[in-house]
Protein backbone atom coordinates (compact mmCIF):
# COMPACT_ATOMS: atom_id res chain seq x y z
CA UNK A 1 0.00 0.00 0.00
CA UNK A 2 2.58 2.62 0.94
CA UNK A 3 4.29 1.57 -2.43
CA UNK A 4 1.09 3.09 -3.95
CA UNK A 5 2.08 6.92 -2.56
CA UNK A 6 2.48 9.46 -5.51
CA UNK A 7 5.50 10.55 -3.52
CA UNK A 8 7.67 7.86 -4.31
CA UNK A 9 9.67 7.44 -7.42
CA UNK A 10 12.63 5.66 -8.47
CA UNK A 11 15.94 7.46 -7.81
CA UNK A 12 15.96 11.15 -6.59
CA UNK A 13 13.27 12.67 -8.63
CA UNK A 14 11.30 12.47 -6.07
CA UNK A 15 10.50 13.51 -2.61
CA UNK A 16 10.54 9.32 -1.67
CA UNK A 17 11.80 6.63 -3.19
CA UNK A 18 10.29 3.44 -3.51
CA UNK A 19 10.87 0.65 -1.10
CA UNK A 20 12.79 -1.65 -1.93
CA UNK A 21 11.99 -5.53 -1.69
CA UNK A 22 15.48 -6.82 -2.80
CA UNK A 23 17.77 -9.60 -1.35
CA UNK A 24 18.21 -7.46 1.86
CA UNK A 25 14.90 -6.96 2.74
CA UNK A 26 13.96 -10.65 2.72
CA UNK A 27 17.29 -11.56 4.88
CA UNK A 28 16.29 -8.70 7.45
CA UNK A 29 12.64 -10.97 6.90
CA UNK A 30 14.30 -13.81 7.66
CA UNK A 31 16.36 -13.17 10.57
CA UNK A 32 12.99 -12.41 12.38
CA UNK A 33 11.46 -15.56 11.25
CA UNK A 34 9.34 -13.84 8.09
CA UNK A 35 9.25 -13.99 4.39
CA UNK A 36 7.86 -12.67 1.57
CA UNK A 37 4.56 -14.26 1.98
CA UNK A 38 4.01 -13.82 5.70
CA UNK A 39 0.86 -11.86 6.57
CA UNK A 40 2.15 -9.92 10.09
CA UNK A 41 -0.32 -9.48 13.10
CA UNK A 42 -1.99 -6.60 13.53
CA UNK A 43 -0.25 -3.43 14.61
CA UNK A 44 2.89 -6.05 14.36
CA UNK A 45 5.83 -3.25 13.60
CA UNK A 46 7.96 -5.16 10.64
CA UNK A 47 11.68 -4.45 10.00
CA UNK A 48 12.88 -4.72 5.77
CA UNK A 49 16.47 -3.15 6.43
CA UNK A 50 18.59 -1.44 9.45
CA UNK A 51 18.62 1.72 8.08
CA UNK A 52 16.24 4.36 7.06
CA UNK A 53 18.29 6.10 3.93
CA UNK A 54 15.43 7.87 1.86
CA UNK A 55 17.69 6.48 -0.82
CA UNK A 56 16.22 2.51 0.61
CA UNK A 57 12.82 4.00 1.12
CA UNK A 58 13.12 5.84 4.55
CA UNK A 59 10.94 8.49 5.73
CA UNK A 60 12.04 12.03 6.63
CA UNK A 61 10.91 14.65 9.69
CA UNK A 62 11.97 17.78 9.96
CA UNK A 63 13.39 18.58 13.46
CA UNK A 64 15.10 21.65 12.84
CA UNK A 65 13.28 23.75 15.91
CA UNK A 66 13.31 21.41 18.17
CA UNK A 67 17.28 20.69 17.99
CA UNK A 68 19.01 20.76 21.07
CA UNK A 69 22.06 23.77 20.67
CA UNK A 70 24.39 21.66 21.90
CA UNK A 71 23.71 19.11 19.34
CA UNK A 72 23.74 22.00 17.21
CA UNK A 73 27.59 22.65 17.93
CA UNK A 74 28.49 19.16 17.87
CA UNK A 75 27.56 19.23 14.22
CA UNK A 76 28.97 22.43 13.48
CA UNK A 77 32.41 20.94 15.30
CA UNK A 78 32.52 18.12 13.23
CA UNK A 79 32.00 20.30 9.42
CA UNK A 80 34.85 22.28 10.98
CA UNK A 81 37.61 19.46 11.58
CA UNK A 82 37.33 18.20 8.40
CA UNK A 83 37.38 21.63 6.37
CA UNK A 84 33.66 21.67 5.03
CA UNK A 85 31.53 24.51 4.92
CA UNK A 86 28.57 22.93 3.51
CA UNK A 87 27.81 19.51 4.71
CA UNK A 88 25.15 16.82 5.73
CA UNK A 89 25.97 15.60 9.74
CA UNK A 90 24.65 11.77 10.50
CA UNK A 91 24.35 11.18 14.11
CA UNK A 92 23.00 7.98 15.67
CA UNK A 93 20.81 9.25 18.81
CA UNK A 94 17.54 8.40 20.91
CA UNK A 95 16.50 12.41 20.64
CA UNK A 96 17.67 16.15 19.00
CA UNK A 97 16.23 17.51 22.23
CA UNK A 98 18.99 16.35 24.40
CA UNK A 99 22.68 16.58 23.84
CA UNK A 100 24.52 13.77 22.56
CA UNK A 101 26.56 13.08 25.08
CA UNK A 102 23.64 12.52 27.85
CA UNK A 103 22.25 9.65 25.61
CA UNK A 104 25.65 7.88 24.19
CA UNK A 105 25.13 9.05 20.86
CA UNK A 106 27.57 9.67 18.22
CA UNK A 107 28.54 11.72 14.91
CA UNK A 108 28.61 8.68 12.18
CA UNK A 109 28.93 10.57 9.02
CA UNK A 110 30.32 13.88 7.93
CA UNK A 111 29.31 14.14 4.34
CA UNK A 112 30.67 16.37 1.45
CA UNK A 113 27.74 16.14 -0.56
CA UNK A 114 24.16 16.02 1.33
CA UNK A 115 21.27 15.45 -0.45
CA UNK A 116 19.09 18.33 -0.18
CA UNK A 117 15.46 16.28 -0.51
CA UNK A 118 14.74 15.62 2.76
CA UNK A 119 14.73 19.49 3.81
CA UNK A 120 12.94 20.85 0.68
CA UNK A 121 10.35 18.37 1.13
CA UNK A 122 9.95 16.41 4.26
CA UNK A 123 7.41 13.29 4.85
CA UNK A 124 6.40 15.18 8.00
CA UNK A 125 7.26 18.69 9.32
CA UNK A 126 7.94 21.90 7.92
CA UNK A 127 9.98 22.60 4.24
CA UNK A 128 12.99 24.16 4.44
CA UNK A 129 14.54 26.84 1.67
CA UNK A 130 17.89 25.05 2.43
CA UNK A 131 19.03 25.42 -1.12
CA UNK A 132 18.57 29.46 -0.63
CA UNK A 133 20.81 28.80 2.57
CA UNK A 134 23.38 27.66 1.21
CA UNK A 135 23.41 30.21 -1.26
CA UNK A 136 23.55 33.17 1.23
CA UNK A 137 26.30 31.73 2.98
CA UNK A 138 28.67 30.98 0.07
CA UNK A 139 27.99 34.36 -1.54
CA UNK A 140 27.57 38.12 -0.53
CA UNK A 141 23.89 39.85 -1.49
CA UNK A 142 24.19 41.02 -5.04
CA UNK A 143 27.40 38.99 -5.89
CA UNK A 144 26.91 36.96 -8.88
CA UNK A 145 29.16 34.05 -7.91
CA UNK A 146 31.90 34.83 -10.69
CA UNK A 147 35.48 35.31 -10.64
CA UNK A 148 37.53 37.84 -11.82
CA UNK A 149 38.51 36.55 -15.52
CA UNK A 150 41.10 38.00 -17.73
CA UNK A 151 41.79 37.14 -21.69
CA UNK A 152 45.09 38.04 -23.71
CA UNK A 153 45.24 37.67 -27.14
CA UNK A 154 47.62 39.17 -29.86
CA UNK A 155 50.16 38.56 -32.32
CA UNK A 156 53.21 39.54 -29.46
CA UNK A 157 53.68 39.55 -25.61
CA UNK A 158 50.71 37.21 -24.57
CA UNK A 159 52.58 35.15 -22.28
CA UNK A 160 54.51 37.65 -20.93
CA UNK A 161 51.06 39.64 -20.19
CA UNK A 162 49.20 36.61 -18.72
CA UNK A 163 52.14 35.77 -16.55
CA UNK A 164 52.58 39.62 -15.02
CA UNK A 165 48.74 39.80 -15.08
CA UNK A 166 49.02 36.94 -12.70
CA UNK A 167 51.64 37.85 -10.66
CA UNK A 168 49.62 41.37 -9.66
CA UNK A 169 46.48 39.57 -8.61
CA UNK A 170 48.38 37.38 -6.61
CA UNK A 171 50.09 40.56 -5.11
CA UNK A 172 46.67 41.38 -4.41
CA UNK A 173 46.04 38.40 -2.81
CA UNK A 174 44.33 36.46 -4.83
CA UNK A 175 44.61 33.44 -5.60
CA UNK A 176 45.04 32.96 -9.48
CA UNK A 177 44.90 30.18 -11.76
CA UNK A 178 46.82 31.01 -15.38
CA UNK A 179 46.97 29.40 -18.51
CA UNK A 180 49.97 30.01 -21.05
CA UNK A 181 51.98 28.25 -23.96
CA UNK A 182 54.15 26.80 -21.22
CA UNK A 183 50.84 24.83 -19.17
CA UNK A 184 48.65 25.44 -16.25
CA UNK A 185 49.32 26.91 -13.15
CA UNK A 186 47.95 27.70 -9.45
CA UNK A 187 48.88 29.55 -7.54
CA UNK A 188 52.58 30.00 -9.64
CA UNK A 189 52.55 26.16 -9.27
CA UNK A 190 52.73 24.54 -12.63
CA UNK A 191 50.24 21.58 -13.15
CA UNK A 192 50.27 20.59 -16.07
CA UNK A 193 52.87 21.81 -19.19
CA UNK A 194 52.78 21.86 -22.77
CA UNK A 195 50.98 24.45 -24.96
CA UNK A 196 47.59 25.17 -22.62
CA UNK A 197 46.75 27.96 -24.27
CA UNK A 198 43.50 26.37 -25.51
CA UNK A 199 39.73 26.23 -23.83
CA UNK A 200 40.59 22.50 -22.75
CA UNK A 201 43.14 23.89 -20.06
CA UNK A 202 41.39 26.75 -19.32
CA UNK A 203 38.37 25.27 -18.09
CA UNK A 204 40.54 23.27 -15.57
CA UNK A 205 40.94 26.24 -14.28
CA UNK A 206 37.88 27.47 -13.93
CA UNK A 207 36.44 24.39 -11.92
CA UNK A 208 39.53 24.16 -9.66
CA UNK A 209 38.08 24.73 -6.23
CA UNK A 210 41.25 27.04 -5.00
CA UNK A 211 40.74 29.63 -8.01
CA UNK A 212 39.88 33.51 -6.98
CA UNK A 213 40.66 34.62 -10.62
CA UNK A 214 42.31 33.53 -14.15
CA UNK A 215 44.57 34.75 -16.78
CA UNK A 216 44.24 33.22 -19.99
CA UNK A 217 46.12 32.94 -22.85
CA UNK A 218 43.74 32.79 -25.82
CA UNK A 219 45.62 31.12 -29.02
CA UNK A 220 43.58 31.12 -32.09
CA UNK A 221 44.25 27.57 -32.57
CA UNK A 222 41.92 26.90 -29.31
CA UNK A 223 39.61 29.44 -30.77
CA UNK A 224 39.27 27.90 -33.88
CA UNK A 225 38.92 24.50 -32.73
CA UNK A 226 36.40 24.51 -29.52
CA UNK A 227 35.97 28.20 -29.17
CA UNK A 228 35.98 29.91 -25.31
CA UNK A 229 35.94 28.49 -22.25
CA UNK A 230 34.09 30.83 -20.90
CA UNK A 231 30.87 32.78 -21.99
CA UNK A 232 31.90 36.20 -20.39
CA UNK A 233 35.22 37.73 -19.29
CA UNK A 234 35.75 41.04 -17.07
CA UNK A 235 38.88 41.84 -18.84
CA UNK A 236 39.99 41.34 -22.42
CA UNK A 237 43.51 42.51 -23.88
CA UNK A 238 44.71 42.32 -27.17
CA UNK A 239 48.44 43.14 -27.09
CA UNK A 240 48.64 43.71 -31.05
CA UNK A 241 48.01 42.26 -33.94
CA UNK A 242 51.07 44.20 -36.03
CA UNK A 243 52.08 41.90 -39.12
CA UNK A 244 50.60 38.85 -37.70
CA UNK A 245 51.62 35.32 -37.29
CA UNK A 246 50.78 31.80 -39.15
CA UNK A 247 48.97 33.49 -41.55
CA UNK A 248 48.01 30.74 -44.02
CA UNK A 249 47.17 28.02 -41.61
CA UNK A 250 43.34 27.00 -41.24
CA UNK A 251 41.76 29.38 -43.41
CA UNK A 252 43.12 32.42 -41.54
CA UNK A 253 45.12 34.42 -44.53
CA UNK A 254 44.93 37.76 -44.18
CA UNK A 255 45.36 40.53 -41.42
CA UNK A 256 41.45 40.70 -41.65
CA UNK A 257 41.00 37.10 -40.87
CA UNK A 258 42.83 37.69 -38.04
CA UNK A 259 41.33 40.52 -36.45
CA UNK A 260 38.12 38.57 -36.54
CA UNK A 261 39.32 35.80 -34.66
CA UNK A 262 41.16 37.61 -31.93
CA UNK A 263 38.31 40.06 -31.50
CA UNK A 264 36.07 37.42 -30.39
CA UNK A 265 37.25 37.85 -26.76
CA UNK A 266 36.44 41.66 -26.74
CA UNK A 267 32.68 40.92 -27.82
CA UNK A 268 32.85 38.72 -24.94
CA UNK A 269 33.45 41.50 -22.35
CA UNK A 270 30.53 41.46 -19.57
CA UNK A 271 28.46 44.43 -19.60
CA UNK A 272 30.83 46.34 -16.95
CA UNK A 273 34.02 45.18 -18.33
CA UNK A 274 36.84 46.30 -19.69
CA UNK A 275 38.60 45.72 -23.09
CA UNK A 276 42.36 46.81 -22.76
CA UNK A 277 43.38 47.85 -26.80
CA UNK A 278 46.77 48.46 -27.80
CA UNK A 279 46.04 52.52 -29.47
CA UNK A 280 48.78 52.51 -31.44
CA UNK A 281 47.91 49.34 -33.70
CA UNK A 282 44.93 50.58 -36.12
CA UNK A 283 43.85 46.76 -36.20
CA UNK A 284 43.62 46.39 -32.31
CA UNK A 285 42.09 50.21 -32.01
CA UNK A 286 39.41 49.49 -33.95
CA UNK A 287 38.43 46.23 -31.98
CA UNK A 288 36.66 49.08 -29.16
CA UNK A 289 33.66 49.31 -31.34
CA UNK A 290 32.80 45.49 -30.85
CA UNK A 291 32.73 45.45 -26.60
CA UNK A 292 29.15 46.08 -24.63
CA UNK A 293 32.08 47.22 -21.96
CA UNK A 294 34.02 49.87 -21.55
CA UNK A 295 37.83 50.56 -23.00
CA UNK A 296 41.27 51.34 -21.57
CA UNK A 297 43.83 52.19 -24.63
CA UNK A 298 47.38 52.14 -23.95
CA UNK A 299 50.92 52.89 -25.60
CA UNK A 300 54.14 54.44 -25.34
CA UNK A 301 53.39 57.79 -27.13
CA UNK A 302 50.26 59.98 -25.08
CA UNK A 303 50.11 61.94 -28.21
CA UNK A 304 48.88 59.29 -30.48
CA UNK A 305 45.57 60.83 -31.44
CA UNK A 306 43.31 58.10 -30.10
CA UNK A 307 44.48 57.98 -27.16
CA UNK A 308 44.21 62.05 -27.13
CA UNK A 309 40.64 61.89 -27.67
CA UNK A 310 40.16 58.80 -25.30
CA UNK A 311 41.81 60.87 -22.64
CA UNK A 312 39.63 64.18 -23.12
CA UNK A 313 36.43 61.68 -22.38
CA UNK A 314 37.59 61.38 -19.42
CA UNK A 315 38.33 57.63 -19.99
CA UNK A 316 41.14 55.17 -19.10
CA UNK A 317 44.55 55.65 -20.84
CA UNK A 318 48.43 53.88 -20.17
CA UNK A 319 51.32 55.53 -21.74
CA UNK A 320 54.93 56.44 -20.35
CA UNK A 321 55.80 59.93 -19.88
CA UNK A 322 58.98 61.16 -17.85
CA UNK A 323 60.44 57.49 -17.79
CA UNK A 324 57.07 56.79 -15.74
CA UNK A 325 53.96 54.50 -16.81
CA UNK A 326 51.28 56.75 -16.37
CA UNK A 327 47.77 55.34 -15.98
CA UNK A 328 45.09 58.10 -16.11
CA UNK A 329 41.38 59.06 -16.05
CA UNK A 330 40.30 62.23 -16.23
CA UNK A 331 42.36 64.69 -13.72
CA UNK A 332 43.59 61.39 -11.56
CA UNK A 333 46.91 59.87 -12.66
CA UNK A 334 48.80 56.96 -11.38
CA UNK A 335 52.66 56.93 -11.87
CA UNK A 336 55.60 54.37 -11.59
CA UNK A 337 58.85 55.39 -12.40
CA UNK A 338 60.33 52.30 -15.10
CA UNK A 339 63.43 51.93 -12.81
CA UNK A 340 60.86 50.20 -10.13
CA UNK A 341 59.96 47.96 -13.11
CA UNK A 342 63.03 45.51 -13.31
CA UNK A 343 61.16 43.73 -16.21
CA UNK A 344 61.41 47.12 -18.73
CA UNK A 345 65.26 47.49 -17.70
CA UNK A 346 64.77 50.48 -16.75
CA UNK A 347 62.47 51.42 -19.68
CA UNK A 348 64.75 50.20 -22.31
CA UNK A 349 62.80 47.32 -23.34
CA UNK A 350 60.17 48.80 -25.50
CA UNK A 351 58.37 45.94 -26.22
CA UNK A 352 58.46 44.22 -22.46
CA UNK A 353 56.96 48.64 -21.67
CA UNK A 354 53.91 47.45 -23.94
CA UNK A 355 53.29 44.26 -22.12
CA UNK A 356 53.60 46.17 -18.84
CA UNK A 357 51.37 48.68 -19.81
CA UNK A 358 48.78 46.44 -21.17
CA UNK A 359 49.31 44.17 -17.56
CA UNK A 360 48.42 47.21 -15.78
CA UNK A 361 45.44 48.65 -16.94
CA UNK A 362 44.13 44.63 -16.90
CA UNK A 363 44.79 44.67 -13.00
CA UNK A 364 43.30 48.56 -13.03
CA UNK A 365 40.34 47.04 -14.62
CA UNK A 366 40.32 44.13 -12.19
CA UNK A 367 39.94 46.92 -9.45
CA UNK A 368 43.28 45.50 -8.17
CA UNK A 369 44.92 48.36 -5.39
CA UNK A 370 47.86 50.69 -6.99
CA UNK A 371 50.06 49.64 -3.34
CA UNK A 372 49.43 46.26 -4.98
CA UNK A 373 50.18 47.09 -8.27
CA UNK A 374 53.51 48.63 -7.40
CA UNK A 375 54.77 46.26 -5.42
CA UNK A 376 53.88 43.34 -8.08
CA UNK A 377 55.58 45.40 -10.90
CA UNK A 378 58.91 45.54 -8.58
CA UNK A 379 58.72 42.04 -8.07
CA UNK A 380 58.51 40.71 -11.61
CA UNK A 381 61.63 40.07 -12.73
CA UNK A 382 62.32 38.70 -16.44
CA UNK A 383 64.36 35.40 -14.90
CA UNK A 384 64.02 32.37 -16.87
CA UNK A 385 61.88 30.87 -13.91
CA UNK A 386 59.42 33.95 -13.36
CA UNK A 387 59.07 34.56 -17.43
CA UNK A 388 61.28 31.66 -19.08
CA UNK A 389 61.82 32.40 -22.51
CA UNK A 390 61.05 35.85 -22.69
CA UNK A 391 64.68 38.18 -22.73
CA UNK A 392 65.68 35.94 -19.95
CA UNK A 393 69.46 37.83 -19.60
CA UNK A 394 72.64 35.84 -18.69
CA UNK A 395 76.00 36.85 -17.84
CA UNK A 396 78.82 34.12 -19.20
CA UNK A 397 82.04 34.57 -18.91
CA UNK A 398 81.13 38.01 -19.40
CA UNK A 399 79.56 38.49 -22.14
CA UNK A 400 75.76 39.34 -22.42
CA UNK A 401 73.51 36.11 -23.20
CA UNK A 402 69.89 36.47 -24.03
CA UNK A 403 67.38 33.86 -24.65
CA UNK A 404 64.27 35.00 -26.66
CA UNK A 405 61.04 32.45 -27.74
CA UNK A 406 60.03 35.36 -30.33
CA UNK A 407 59.71 33.46 -33.66
CA UNK A 408 58.20 36.10 -36.03
CA UNK A 409 59.29 39.08 -37.59
CA UNK A 410 57.45 41.65 -35.48
CA UNK A 411 58.93 39.70 -32.59
CA UNK A 412 62.61 39.68 -34.04
CA UNK A 413 62.24 43.66 -34.59
CA UNK A 414 61.38 43.77 -31.25
CA UNK A 415 64.47 41.91 -30.14
CA UNK A 416 66.31 44.03 -32.38
CA UNK A 417 65.33 47.23 -31.17
CA UNK A 418 65.66 45.86 -27.33
CA UNK A 419 69.49 45.06 -27.88
CA UNK A 420 70.44 47.71 -29.53
CA UNK A 421 70.78 49.86 -26.85
CA UNK A 422 72.46 47.10 -24.14
CA UNK A 423 76.28 46.78 -25.04
CA UNK A 424 78.04 44.41 -26.90
CA UNK A 425 81.74 44.79 -28.64
CA UNK A 426 80.63 41.43 -31.07
CA UNK A 427 76.93 40.47 -32.00
CA UNK A 428 75.74 37.10 -33.22
CA UNK A 429 72.53 35.47 -32.92
CA UNK A 430 71.12 31.76 -32.92
CA UNK A 431 68.06 31.20 -34.81
CA UNK A 432 65.75 28.33 -36.33
CA UNK A 433 62.42 28.84 -38.14
CA UNK A 434 59.07 27.56 -37.71
CA UNK A 435 57.79 25.52 -40.84
CA UNK A 436 54.23 25.99 -40.64
CA UNK A 437 55.10 30.47 -41.38
CA UNK A 438 54.83 31.35 -45.25
CA UNK A 439 58.12 31.33 -46.89
CA UNK A 440 58.70 35.14 -46.55
CA UNK A 441 57.84 35.31 -42.88
CA UNK A 442 60.99 32.74 -42.55
CA UNK A 443 63.24 34.83 -45.14
CA UNK A 444 61.99 38.59 -43.56
CA UNK A 445 63.41 37.48 -40.07
CA UNK A 446 66.82 37.27 -40.51
CA UNK A 447 66.73 39.85 -43.16
CA UNK A 448 66.40 42.45 -40.10
CA UNK A 449 68.79 40.10 -38.34
CA UNK A 450 71.58 40.71 -41.15
CA UNK A 451 71.08 44.28 -40.24
CA UNK A 452 72.03 44.24 -36.89
CA UNK A 453 74.31 40.82 -36.29
CA UNK A 454 77.66 40.80 -36.67
CA UNK A 455 77.48 36.44 -36.45
CA UNK A 456 74.40 34.37 -37.48
CA UNK A 457 74.18 30.82 -36.57
CA UNK A 458 71.32 29.18 -38.31
CA UNK A 459 70.30 25.75 -36.80
CA UNK A 460 67.11 23.08 -37.94
CA UNK A 461 65.13 22.16 -35.18
CA UNK A 462 63.62 19.49 -33.48
CA UNK A 463 60.30 19.78 -35.59
CA UNK A 464 60.51 21.06 -39.14
CA UNK A 465 56.54 21.35 -39.31
CA UNK A 466 55.85 19.83 -42.59
CA UNK A 467 59.24 21.48 -44.37
CA UNK A 468 61.49 19.32 -45.72
CA UNK A 469 65.16 18.84 -44.20
CA UNK A 470 66.83 21.40 -44.51
CA UNK A 471 64.48 23.62 -45.93
CA UNK A 472 63.96 26.21 -43.48
CA UNK A 473 67.51 26.97 -42.90
CA UNK A 474 68.00 27.61 -46.61
CA UNK A 475 65.37 30.02 -46.35
CA UNK A 476 67.02 31.38 -43.47
CA UNK A 477 70.15 31.67 -45.59
CA UNK A 478 68.21 33.34 -48.07
CA UNK A 479 67.48 36.32 -45.88
CA UNK A 480 70.87 37.15 -45.54
CA UNK A 481 71.50 37.45 -48.88
CA UNK A 482 73.00 41.04 -49.06
CA UNK A 483 72.87 41.72 -45.31
CA UNK A 484 74.14 44.93 -44.54
CA UNK A 485 76.50 43.72 -41.04
CA UNK A 486 76.55 40.02 -40.90
CA UNK A 487 80.00 38.65 -41.97
CA UNK A 488 80.02 35.17 -40.77
CA UNK A 489 76.73 32.63 -41.03
CA UNK A 490 77.03 28.79 -39.45
CA UNK A 491 74.39 25.69 -40.26
CA UNK A 492 74.00 23.62 -37.24
CA UNK A 493 72.18 20.82 -37.49
CA UNK A 494 70.92 20.36 -33.60
CA UNK A 495 69.60 23.86 -31.00
CA UNK A 496 71.65 22.56 -27.97
CA UNK A 497 74.90 22.22 -30.58
CA UNK A 498 74.46 25.48 -31.79
CA UNK A 499 74.06 26.89 -28.55
CA UNK A 500 77.05 25.43 -27.34
CA UNK A 501 78.57 26.64 -30.27
CA UNK A 502 77.69 30.31 -30.06
CA UNK A 503 78.95 30.08 -26.62
CA UNK A 504 82.15 28.54 -27.83
CA UNK A 505 82.44 31.76 -29.51
CA UNK A 506 81.91 34.52 -27.27
CA UNK A 507 84.65 37.32 -25.49
CA UNK A 508 84.38 39.41 -22.78
CA UNK A 509 81.70 42.09 -23.47
CA UNK A 510 80.22 40.45 -26.54
CA UNK A 511 76.42 40.07 -26.92
CA UNK A 512 74.51 36.62 -28.11
CA UNK A 513 70.76 36.45 -28.60
CA UNK A 514 69.75 32.97 -28.22
CA UNK A 515 66.17 32.42 -30.29
CA UNK A 516 65.23 28.87 -28.57
CA UNK A 517 62.53 26.56 -29.76
CA UNK A 518 62.45 24.15 -26.83
CA UNK A 519 62.18 26.95 -24.22
CA UNK A 520 62.13 24.70 -21.01
CA UNK A 521 64.96 22.35 -22.08
CA UNK A 522 66.86 25.02 -23.80
CA UNK A 523 66.65 27.43 -20.66
CA UNK A 524 68.18 24.45 -18.77
CA UNK A 525 71.08 23.79 -21.05
CA UNK A 526 71.88 27.26 -21.11
CA UNK A 527 71.61 27.75 -17.39
CA UNK A 528 74.09 24.27 -17.21
CA UNK A 529 76.84 26.08 -19.27
CA UNK A 530 76.79 29.48 -17.41
CA UNK A 531 77.15 27.62 -14.06
CA UNK A 532 79.96 25.53 -15.85
CA UNK A 533 81.48 28.95 -16.66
Amino acid sequence: VDLLDPRRGEGHSTSLTKIRFDDIALATLAARGLNADSVPDKGQRVVLRNNANLSTGGTATDVTDDVHPEVAERCIAAAHMVGLDICGVDLVCDSVLKPIEEQNGGIVEVNAAPGLRMHLAPSFGKPRPIGEAIVSTLFADGDDGRIPVVAVTGTNGKTTTVRLIAHLLTASGLRTGMTNTDGVYIEGRRIDSGDCSGPRSARNVLLHPDVDAAVFETARGGLLREGLAFDRCQVAVVTNIGAGDHLGLNYITTLEDLAVLKRVIVQNVADGGMAVLNAADPVVASMAENTRGDVTFFALDVGNPIMAMHRAQGRRVVFVEDNQLVAAQGKIEHRVPLAEVPITRNGAVGFQVENVMASVAAAWAVGIAWDKIRLGLKTFVGESDNAPGRFNVFDYRGATVIADYGHNPDAIAALVNAVEGMPGKRRSVVISGAGDRRDQDITQQTEILGKAFDEVLLYQDQCQRGRADGEVVALLRRGLEGATRTSHVEEINGEFVAIDRALSRLENGDLCLILIDQVDAALAHIKQRVAEG
